[in-house]
């Protein structure tokens, strides 16, 4: 049992009681039933998606494990209880995992110059695949990214700089904000370019104009062009015989993330169905947004901006984009079997809640659990 030391003067300890949380109390209730239903069916979920329950309910509750901990000042000790490192759902140790990670980049990453945020989302059709296939993720961010990257160097070059370079960092998101698996990307890159003189090494900030609708609007058409093109070869779209590995080494679970890509329950009395809703005032039409283009179902949003001195802006964009599936107060325990799952905004329809059941819940997290590579 590790000991640590701690100055109850200037810090003070609260532990946190995740068995009294409603997600928590879901996963304790039905994760067995769950797994026994898949059992009694023939299908078993990977052996990575259990663990990442398991360990989350272990998750800070001291009969797991914790670190004993006391005071320089005055000797009074306490408990610390161990945490799962989860990269799923659990909100806890993702949204530590945010607020360093937000930190980190803003302290030692990104130079005080203006950045943009890009997201890229994808087609339907090829969310499935592109969930399981880690060759595939890395080859559409790096299209992705020289479309981009070769934008600013090209209004680099209407300003007479040629020697230039840019810069991003790049976050991978699994999961929508309906606890669906819609993969996509959220590239943060320093708006503009880094230049450099021939009489000096000291690179110099070079800031380019903002993009206009018709920018973003050529940079997803050239996008959406690279990227099925580059699909096309690979087999995932078109008429060649695609083999589904991930289907054939997982099929519960490769069911679960295809019904979820589409709003759908795989599994359970209401499989084939989709998910539930509550609607509230009705939709007056279709939101549209500055800065925004779909081309081919690969939408482009470049609209979020921060300038170069706002660095509170900045580590709210950087926690943004890792922020977890689930925000704190977003699911609710409304009837036995029976939760509520607030979106963030509503929909165009109206929709701003989903009901689902214990085992609907636990479906939509197993399709989210990030795919572990050997």
């Amino acid at each position: 049992m590790p000991s640590f030391a701690l100055n109850c003067q200037t810090h003070v300890y609260h532990r946190r009681e995740p068995e009294k949380e409603v997600l928590y109390q879901a996963i304790a209730d039905n994760l067995e039933t769950f797994l026994e239903r898949l059992r009694a069916e023939g299908h078993e979920l990977p052996k990575y998606v259990v663990e990442e329950f398991y360990r989350y309910l272990d998750c800070g509750i001291l009969a797991h494990g914790f670190a004993r901990c006391a005071c320089e000042a005055c000797g009074q000790s306490f408990a610390v209880a161990f945490s799962c490192k989860g990269r799923a759902f659990c909100s806890s140790c993702m949204g530590r995992r945010m607020a360093d990670t937000a930190a980190h980049l803003v302290d030692n990453v990104f130079p005080h110059v203006p950045v943009r945020q890009w997201v890229l989302s994808l087609p339907f059709e090829i969310r499935y695949r592109m969930c399981y296939d880690k060759q595939l993720i890395s080859d559409v961010l790096a299209v992705f990214q020289r479309a981009v990257q070769g934008w600013y160097r090209n209004k680099a070059k209407e300003l007479d700089f040629i020697n230039v370079q840019g810069g991003s960092v790049s976050f991978i998101q699994k999961f929508g904000s309906s606890l669906n698996v819609t993969p996509h990307y959220h590239c943060l890159l320093l708006d503009g370019v880094y230049g450099f003189s021939n009489d000096s090494n000291e690179p110099f900030f070079v800031a380019t104009p903002a993009p206009t609708d018709e920018d973003v609007k050529q940079l997803a058409e050239t996008v959406a062009a690279k990227v099925i093109r580059l699909l096309e070869r690979r087999g995932v779209i078109g008429e060649q015989d695609t083999y589904d590995a991930f289907s054939e080494d997982n099929p519960v679970l490769a069911g679960m993330t295809a019904a979820s890509v589409h709003g759908m329950i795989a599994t359970g009395d209401r499989a084939g169905l989709p998910v539930r809703r509550i609607l509230s005032d009705p939709a007056t039409g279709i939101r549209t947004s500055h800065l925004c283009y779909v081309s081919r179902g690969f939408s482009l949003h470049a609209a979020r901006r921060v300038d170069a001195d706002d660095r509170t802006g900045l580590e709210q964009l950087c926690s943004y984009v890792t922020r977890p599936p689930l925000a704190a107060g977003s699911l609710e325990k409304v009837a036995d079997d029976k939760y509520l799952f607030k979106l963030k905004s509503p929909w165009s329809d109206g929709t701003s809640y989903l009901i689902l059941s214990g085992h609907e819940l636990l479906e939509k997290l197993a399709s989210i659990v990030p795919k572990t590579y050997s």
